[in-house]
């Protein structure tokens, strides 16, 4: 199975990026890339070193989030 271009993007502590909420855009930081299954934004999170996933805060309204890679669009 071939991977989405998205997926295969290296994302660091303090890049900028978007990403889709409850209908519009969000705009943030990444936090940190989490990499074993772990508490993280309120939610367990399910991640492992082949399948990352990314803490984010919003620009807006401060709060973290946690989202894959393909959600991610860096600015």
């Amino acid at each position: 199975m071939a991977k989405n271009r998205d997926e295969d993007k290296t994302l660091k502590k303090g890049d900028k990026v978007a990403w889709k909420s409850h209908g519009s855009q969000a705009e943030g930081e990444v936090e940190k890339k989490i990499t074993k299954r772990t508490e993280a934004a309120g939610r367990t999170v399910d991640a492992s070193r082949d399948e990352p996933q990314y803490e984010v805060r919003s620009e807006t309204s401060g709060r973290s989030a946690v989202h894959k890679p393909s959600a991610l669009k860096k600015r």
